[in-house]
């Protein structure tokens, strides 16, 4: 018997990780029948992928699945189903304490998610899943690691069950890893995403190929640590070796790498990255902080000087690379002298964009059980204090590049005004400031990369004249 077919909307959250697995999902829903539409209003089922990283994003997911809980009254919606971190952080004690998700689904569950999304909305829905420790799921030692059997979000794209684009930017993420090896005492992500998993190469290449398909210029390389890329397969290089196939792509004319630990920077991998025609000169490098014994209480390596001299021997091959980080502040035991290391830092690195996070308990970490805990308003009035120093040092960062000549990507043109902006090779996608076109900018096109000269600034974002 033919199965009717039913229309679902994915509202997705978070990072640009869950940007892949929320398409994923979406090929796999297509595959089974279903329509994809991009307003949930219009949707007999909206699926929430959520977020579980920090308290913020706790929030914004349990709002965004509120949000399509209220589309029932005025819109096409019949049923709202929780995916993601926070579904699989919490599963049955999220679905206990919001009745408004009528349905609460782990990673295990995308492998099926048809038959799941059709017994909800018969009325049937499947009981949401005890959470556990993904880490415990795989062996301890990374070159032991059968991950057949394991739910690997984003993984089973690429092949016959190629991910369904929502959206048509000139870029996408593409996933090259999964999970964490690292134990942060500040971070549950490897709790609920599990070990460390490198995708065959393979794989990510016949993904690459897949996006470039569907319009993508540049490969946006994401996992939750990429400098461990290989491990599990017993190289270390393979990074290196996957960077040239990645660039060599028809139709792939930049790629990006994201989140690079930097107790696991890799010389090898610095040359490899810079001397990859394609490979833009941007390092995401994880520093978090700058105060050594701050850092050491955080299970994490590194001080200001490390890290400088890691930035320097990056500007020494590339002068125009861009640098981003994020920190945190407030974590427990951090002193005013720590605050002050920080500062110190952030005024000699010269960074070109960094994020700034206020420290929260988060449930099963060690930083949870920590003495010394600042306090609320303390943490408060260090992040505002350090946001206005970044304000100010990344403006002049940008201030800087007057002069420079830079390859934009051209990413949104406004139909009304007709205003051209995109992204230079040393601006990551979303959170790294744009670059506003000027001159002849008529003819151009989304996807295609232009050459201009930066020409002036707006806080960290660019305006350049384009070239001929």
């Amino acid at each position: 018997m033919s199965v009717p077919s039913r229309s679902v909307a994915l509202v997705t959250l978070g990072c640009t990780r869950n940007d892949v697995d929320s398409e994923e999902l979406a090929g796999r829903l297509s595959a089974e029948g279903w329509t994809l539409v991009d307003d949930a209003a219009q949707a007999d089922v909206a699926v929430v992928n959520t977020c579980g990283f920090i308290e913020q994003a706790k929030k914004d997911s349990i709002d965004a699945i509120l949000e399509a809980n209220d589309l029932r009254e005025h819109g096409k919606t019949q049923k709202v189903v929780a995916v993601g971190c926070l579904a699989e952080r919490y599963g049955k004690e999220l679905a206990d304490e919001l009745p408004e998700a009528d349905a609460v689904l782990g990673f295990d569950s995308y492998a099926d998610m048809s038959s799941h999304l059709r017994a909800v909305l018969d009325g049937h829905a499947p009981e949401a899943h005890t959470p556990g420790d993904r880490r415990k799921l795989l062996p301890i030692s990374p070159v032991d690691r059968d991950a057949s059997d394991v739910a690997l979000p984003g993984h089973n794209t690429g092949g016959d069950l190629p991910r369904a684009r929502l959206d048509d930017r000139p870029w996408a993420p593409l996933k090259i890893a999964s999970g964490c090896d690292r134990r942060c005492s500040f971070c549950a992500i490897p709790t609920f995403r599990g070990a460390f998993v490198s995708r065959r190469p393979h794989d990510v290449v016949a993904e690459g190929r897949w996006l470039a398909s569907q319009g993508v210029r540049e490969l946006f390389l994401v996992s939750e640590n990429s400098t461990s890329y290989g491990k599990d397969l017993g190289d270390l290089d393979l990074m290196e070796a996957l960077l040239p196939e990645l660039v060599a792509i028809d139709g792939v004319e930049r790629v990006r790498v994201s989140y690079l630990q930097p107790a696991e920077i890799r010389p090898g991998l610095l040359r490899a990255m810079a001397s990859t025609p394609g490979v833009v000169p941007w390092y995401d490098i994880s520093f978090q902080h700058a105060s050594g014994p701050l850092l050491r209480r955080m299970r994490r390596f590194g001080d200001t000087d490390s890290f400088l001299a890691l930035i320097e021997g990056i500007r020494e091959r590339q002068p125009d690379a861009g640098i981003r980080s994020n920190v945190i502040l407030g974590f427990p035991g951090e002193t005013e002298d720590d605050v002050a290391e920080l500062e110190r830092f952030l005024l000699a690195a010269r960074l070109d964009v960094v994020g700034v996070f206020g420290y929260s308990d988060e449930d099963g970490t060690e930083g949870e059980l920590l003495d010394d805990k600042v306090d609320a308003d303390v943490i408060l009035e260090r992040v505002e204090r350090i946001r206005s120093l970044i304000e100010e040092l990344t403006a002049q960062r940008a201030e800087e590049r007057v002069g420079e000549i830079v390859q934009v990507l051209v990413e949104e043109i406004d139909g009304e005004t007709g205003e051209v902006s995109g992204r230079a090779a040393h601006q990551g996608p979303d959170v790294d400031g744009m670059t506003m076109l000027s001159g002849d900018v008529e003819t151009l096109e989304v996807g295609q990369i232009v050459t201009a000269e930066v020409v002036g600034t707006e806080g960290i974002d660019l305006v350049a004249e384009v070239r001929s």
